[in-house]
């Protein structure tokens, strides 16, 4: 390592070196919910990044987002133990109750629905998370109620930002 590599601080990298474009992708995303494409055409005019590049980096990495996503963002744990719990279930319940697909957002941007190999909360499987809120020991009779929750919350009085609702 070269005790003499200088980090431009406003630019997020090691001076000379590459390195901005996961740390703009991630600054875009903080602010507009998602990458739109002109945000990536933005990114490449600023840092003179092929846009190849950055299309092939921001669909390489799972934590970009390329369409706007919903208000809350249900994440349903498809790890072994909500898998023999009834993850498949859980799934099926929101995609009904929701009328939307896994990836998909409903059209009054109010939820995104997405499965996820493991939310590390094996002991309350089957688990949802709906933005930051855990949901366990789940059926799919349970699903109605607990979206109900979430369609009533104005922005302002949302639910706290962590939570485990058992």
């Amino acid at each position: 390592m070269n005790p003499h590599r200088k980090y431009d601080f406003k630019n997020l990298h090691y001076a000379g070196e590459r390195g901005i474009l996961i740390p703009a992708l991630q600054k875009a995303q903080e602010q507009d919910g998602y990458i739109s494409g002109e945000t990536i055409r933005e990114i490449h005019r600023e840092f003179g990044i092929p846009l190849s590049n950055i299309y092939g980096v921001a669909t390489f990495y799972s934590q970009f987002r390329l369409h706007p996503v919903g208000k809350h963002i249900i994440r349903v744990c498809h790890g072994t133990a909500c898998h023999v719990s009834g993850a498949n279930a859980i799934t099926k319940g929101l995609e009904d109750e929701l009328k939307i697909g896994n990836g998909e957002t409903t059209a009054d941007r109010q939820f995104t629905l997405e499965t996820v190999s493991c939310l590390g909360c094996c002991s309350l499987a089957p688990v949802i998370m709906i933005n930051n809120i855990t949901h366990g020991n789940l059926k799919p009779g349970d699903l109605r109620k607990i979206l109900r929750q979430y369609r009533k919350t104005a922005p302002a009085a949302a639910a706290p930002e962590t939570a485990v609702q058992p």
